[in-house]
């Protein structure tokens, strides 16, 4: 259920494929664990990568059934090809109701917390901060080496589906969000603490940030020190406009 999870990057891609050799494509649906939800900036279209392909807000709110309806019928394929594609919906699903998955979705997102935390800490990827990545933890603390001694320690190692993380074989000082209430919106406060924590400002913000973010407005926004509040002022019109477009293809209510 989040922009820069590339499994919709890879539907899009399918999607294009199967147009393009006049095959039908059919998608069985299913939950989206952060579907009751939507939030973030609207992706701007210099900002389009493989972690981000539609002019969609972070969280979308919508099911991936839903979401390929959507990428047809708006014309996002190349050269608004359309895709011969048919949706098998999901029986009596609520989007509101937050799903334990029988799977985890990627070896990094181990459990229903680091989920739903997950649109909020995946932007710290293109930071100095680790998510945990190489700890039993993945997506449900951050911290840095470089941050004075805090009660919460961990120490990233190599392991399955983190041959090299970040900060390896360190100690990292950090906080331990496992057991923060459940989100219904994205957290910027962290980033923003963690930005102005940081020794080496110039050097806290990575080259990959900007696409994560889906335009370069949020790291200046931070930098300039503006509120969480006032930067989500900033997303409400694009979201609003987002709501509209999305109502045309839901499935669900």
């Amino acid at each position: 259920g989040v922009r820069f999870y590339t499994y919709i990057s890879t539907l899009h891609l399918v999607m294009e494929a199967v147009a393009e050799n006049n095959k039908k494509l059919i998608i069985l649906d299913r939950p989206n664990p952060n579907g009751h939800y939507i939030d973030g900036p609207i992706l701007e279209n210099n900002f389009k990568s493989f972690v981000g392909m539609h002019p969609i807000p972070i969280v979308h709110g919508m099911t991936i059934g839903e979401l390929g309806i959507m990428i047809n019928k708006e014309g996002w394929l190349k050269n608004k090809i359309n895709c011969d594609l048919k949706v098998i919906p999901i029986e009596n699903y609520d989007r509101n109701i937050i799903y334990d998955l029988p799977e985890k979705p990627s070896p990094n997102l181990p459990n229903k917390k680091s989920i739903n935390l997950y649109p909020s800490l995946c932007l710290f990827e293109q930071t100095p901060i680790s998510i945990g990545r190489g700890t039993e933890m993945q997506f449900q603390i951050i911290g840095n080496p470089d941050w004075k001694k805090t009660d919460f320690k961990f120490k990233p190692k190599s392991m399955s589906g983190a041959k090299s993380p970040k900060h390896l074989n360190e100690i990292c000082n950090g906080i331990d969000l496992r057991n923060s209430p459940l989100l219904n919106e994205i957290n910027l406060e962290w980033i923003i603490y963690a930005y102005n924590k940081s020794k080496n400002k110039t050097s806290f913000f990575r080259s990959g940030f900007n696409r994560l973010a889906g335009n370069d407005k949020l790291k200046e926004q931070i930098i300039n020190g503006l509120s969480e509040k006032e930067i989500k002022l900033s997303w409400k019109k694009g979201i609003e406009n987002f709501k509209s477009i999305r109502s045309k293809y839901l499935l669900y209510n």
